[in-house]
């Protein structure tokens, strides 16, 4: 199998006159209706963009290039990524020459490290990240290439390159932020036996005493990378590189948003969650006193966090993926035995209460149990682990948008007054 350039390079040919000939004959077909409620409630559900790298299904879950998660997370990240992007699974010849070339880009400048330990402590570590990520755009090719004047259709080429640099440097940088952040001590270099998710928590230095730590990076950095291209992670990676920002503008963009509450947070505030539970309990509670305690918790007018999703209808399978794990790796951990009990009892609560659209686990509600229980004990560091991953999908669509020639996001915006008339409103 060709290497991930040349693997994604042949197929832009077709994709290309794909997609012109869709236009071109199909351009003025009608594919979605936006309401009033859609235009005052963030879009949700409007369908106005294109994501070809995943599809989540009310149904099914995270569909990656035609593949349901379910089957796919036996990968690596590194190898998602070339899924990802050129919609095949690298064999193994492929897979060590992509590992390679990553290993052989990792190398971060001293200086980014200077702007790491600059911030103050007190900052929280997705703005340390961001700022970091920042700092590497000095050395965007993209950006060179483009004051260059380099070909319209040759822009991919560039942003490839900054792309597999970034994200080869990632787990460095954000391991950097950990140790700065924490003041946990000296960074610690890279080890060239380990692969690109192992290496991560390698220099964060997290002990593995349990011999799973590295199966449970991969995995963790395999389930989040990719979602769809409406999240607000990947939207705004995208909304920034459609004006031809680089690489390292729009994932900063991307990490920003990543970083609100009711995005990438959310796996803190069920570790949280979790964490009164035990205190409250003084341990993991049976099931009589979970149930109500959680009604106690929904008749106050407050959610249990980690279960529902605002597109699934059945259990998360980012969930049944950790859960899987969780049962072989940890099963006597107390949180996960919480967890577990959880699963068991919430979605009947939810069932009985009635207002839940989706009573079923989601990721969160197990994600950040786990990393605690393996010893990173710093929850608002979570978000950067999470962001770690989300770069490759926000990468992979941004290099696709690339070759594709994909347009600057404009959409229309309208006033109050202006829908008022339109539907007769008073």
């Amino acid at each position: 199998m060709a290497s991930i350039r040349d693997a994604f390079k042949s197929k832009i040919p077709s994709l290309r006159e794909d997609v012109e000939r869709l236009v071109a004959e199909h351009g003025d077909k009608v594919i979605a209706e936006a309401t009033v409620a859609q235009a005052y409630g963030g879009m949700r559900g409007l369908r106005c963009m294109v994501c070809d790298t995943s599809l989540v299904k009310p149904d099914k879950g995270l569909i990656l290039r035609g593949t349901p998660l379910s089957e796919l997370t036996h990968l690596s990240p590194e190898d998602e990524f070339y899924l990802l992007l050129t919609g095949d699974i690298p064999d193994k010849a492929a897979s060590k020459e992509l590992g390679d070339e990553l290993a052989s880009r990792s190398h971060v400048p001293d200086y980014v490290f200077d702007v790491i330990r600059a911030v103050p402590k007190t900052s929280h570590p997705m703005a340390m990240l961001s700022m970091a990520v920042l700092a590497l755009e000095e050395g965007s090719k993209f950006r060179a290439a483009y004051n260059e004047g380099v070909r319209k259709e040759e822009y991919w080429e560039s942003v490839l390159d900054d792309s597999l640099d970034l994200i080869a440097k990632l787990p460095t940088v954000a391991a950097a932020v950990y140790r700065v952040r924490y003041d946990l001590g000296d960074l610690i270099p890279r080890d060239p036996n380990l692969d690109w998710s192992a290496n991560f928590t390698h220099m964060m230095g997290v002990p593995d005493t349990t011999g799973t730590l590295g199966e449970l990076t991969r995995l963790y950095l395999m389930i989040h990378a990719d979602h769809e291209g409406g999240n607000v992670s990947a939207n705004l990676c995208h909304t920034a590189g459609s004006a031809l920002s680089d690489s390292y503008y729009s994932v900063a963009a991307g990490l920003c948003g990543l970083a609100g509450p009711l995005h990438g947070l959310a796996n803190q505030e069920c570790l949280r969650f979790h964490l009164q539970i035990m205190e409250k309990f003084g341990g993991v509670p049976s099931k009589d006193q979970l149930k109500e305690y959680a009604w106690e918790i929904l008749n106050s007018g407050r959610v249990i966090p980690g279960f529902g999703h605002a597109v699934l209808r059945e259990t998360d399978p980012r969930y049944t993926a950790l859960h899987e794990f969780a049962m072989k790796a940890c099963p006597d951990a107390e949180l996960f035995k919480l967890a577990n009990t959880m699963y068991e009892v919430i979605p009947g609560v939810l069932t009985e209460h009635g207002k839940a659209k989706n009573v079923n686990p989601n990721v969160d509600a197990l994600s950040g149990v786990l990393l605690y229980e393996y010893g990173i004990k710093q929850p608002r560091f979570y978000t950067a682990i999470f962001g770690v991953s989300r770069a490759l999908g926000m990468l992979a669509q941004l290099v696709v948008n690339r070759a594709m020639k994909t347009p600057i996001t404009r959409p229309k915006s309208v006033s109050t007054a202006w829908i008022k008339e339109q539907v007769g409103a008073k």
